[in-house]
């Protein structure tokens, strides 16, 4: 029973789709005079996260040949064989994706579903199908994905998206890039295995620490825009020290330039966008 738990796990990518529906429900909460019931909440959680998991699970399914080639990969159903290969395989992730877009038209409003309808057609088909596999910019426009989930979360309050909602997508699309070159540069040999064309393996390994810490700086500083709309001690508190935490491993990536040190980055980023989400929500709910 645990075997099969994990492997619904692996195949859904949970952590992943769990972290893009806790960007939705941040969504939620950055719109001010929100009044959604925790009902209304529950749907549009669960709506993002049906639509990322049927969309992670395709990409699993379509990128198996690529997995096969890198470590970090090898042990996902599709190439150990724990799955074998069909074409009713990619049938049930877009019913399992539709599901998701059915319950937030229906139960939410049209407008909500058409960002998780755009997340789950930026990662499934522009990010997996067309871009990954022949531009350095894969991860640059996959980013949206993230920036929808939080869209489909404002987008339920209210369907007229304003500058805090905005934000937050903007910070969503900021923050993936340095995020994925950080761990491109500490399993560098995996992506040239694969033949993936990421900035560590296309540029050199300094200037792609040098642009990751540009990107780190001007994803703090946008963070830091949240500020002009509320001045609650918990955004200064996840814009300052979640911030300030990634710029420092950033510059100590910049400075040393090794693998152990994209590592931690790697982990800042997290640090950073999860301090922000978390408190986004729990101002939302307390204050």
């Amino acid at each position: 029973m645990f075997e099969k738990f994990k492997l619904l796990v692996n195949l859904f990518k949970v952590r992943i789709s769990l972290t893009i529906m806790l960007c939705a429900i941040s969504g939620v909460f950055v719109v001010p005079n929100n009044n959604l019931n925790m009902l209304d909440l529950f749907l549009v959680g669960i709506s993002t996260f049906l639509a990322s998991a049927g969309v992670s699970a395709f990409n699993q399914y379509f990128e198996r040949d690529l997995d096969a080639l890198m470590p970090r990969t090898s042990k996902r159903p599709f190439v150990t064989g724990e799955l074998r290969s069909h074409i009713l395989w990619p049938v049930l992730f877009l019913l399992i994706i539709f599901s998701g877009l059915i319950i937030s038209y229906v139960f939410i409003n049209p407008y909500s579903c058409l960002y998780n309808f755009l997340g789950a057609l930026f990662y499934g088909a522009v990010y997996t199908i067309w871009l990954k596999r022949k531009s350095i910019w894969n991860i640059v426009i996959g980013g949206l994905a993230g920036s929808f989930a939080t869209l489909a979360g404002s987008a339920a309050v209210n369907p007229i998206i304003g500058p805090e909602a905005v934000i937050l997508s903007v910070i969503l699309f900021l923050w993936t890039p340095p995020h994925f070159w950080s761990l491109a540069m500490a399993i560098g040999d995996d992506y040239e295995k694969a033949s993936i064309p990421m900035l560590p393996n296309t540029l050199s390994n300094s200037l792609t620490t040098y642009i990751i810490l540009f990107h780190t700086i001007i994803l703090v500083f946008v963070t830091a825009l949240l500020m002009l709309y509320s001045s609650s001690l918990l955004y200064i508190f996840a814009i300052f020290i979640g911030g300030g935490y990634f710029i420092w491993t950033s510059i100590l990536l910049a400075i040393k330039k090794t693998k152990s040190a994209a590592m931690k980055n790697f982990f800042g980023s997290f640090i950073q966008l999860g301090l922000l989400l978390i408190l986004i929500i729990i101002d939302g709910i307390v204050i």
